[in-house]
């Protein structure tokens, strides 16, 4: 379990992100167009997860637009934006801001993305939802960096995410 902030206010989640080093849990998730894709689909590509609570936020929606406007300077590389929203909502979204580089994808059947990644909030206003994280992932499918932002109001380091992607 970890813990982070919510306004100070301290929220549990349900495990710990996974380790550098090791294999990325593949998971299942819902795409916009209500289809599914998982991790394996995205193999021989660099991977951004960029999680968030929800893209009706502002630090969340502008996760979005960051990653957005820095993936299209990127080789082989996708931005999975992953949240428990509805697809209707991030199809919404994505489609009003015109944002094109970033793939939104909903854990909202079951939550069992949150639950594999040990993000999931076990505590608090926000319980069941995603917390802040952001990890990238190899060609290969091997976790190459994570950052559990610890307190929920606050972007990722975008910088850090990236010169791993960069310089990896």
């Amino acid at each position: 379990m970890a813990t982070v902030t919510l306004k100070g206010n301290a929220i549990n989640t349900s495990g710990e992100l996974p380790k550098v080093g090791t294999k990325a849990p593949d998971f299942t998730l819902t795409t916009i167009e209500l289809g599914s894709k998982s991790l394996k689909d995205f193999e021989g590509s660099k991977v951004i997860l960029n999680i968030f609570p929800s893209v009706d936020t502002g630090t969340c929606a502008q996760s979005v637009r960051e990653f957005n406007k820095e993936v299209s300077e990127l080789e082989n590389t996708k931005v999975l934006c992953i949240s428990r929203d509805l697809p209707f909502a991030q199809a919404r979204f994505c489609g009003a801001e015109g944002l094109e580089n970033v793939i939104s994808l909903s854990d909202f059947k079951d939550g069992s993305f949150g639950k594999a990644y040990g993000l999931d909030f076990t505590t608090g206003p926000l319980e069941a939802l995603h917390s802040r994280c952001v990890v990238v992932i190899d060609e290969k499918g091997e976790v190459k960096y994570t950052e559990q932002v610890s307190e929920i109001v606050d972007e990722p380091n975008y910088k850090a995410a990236l010169d791993v992607i960069k310089n990896g």
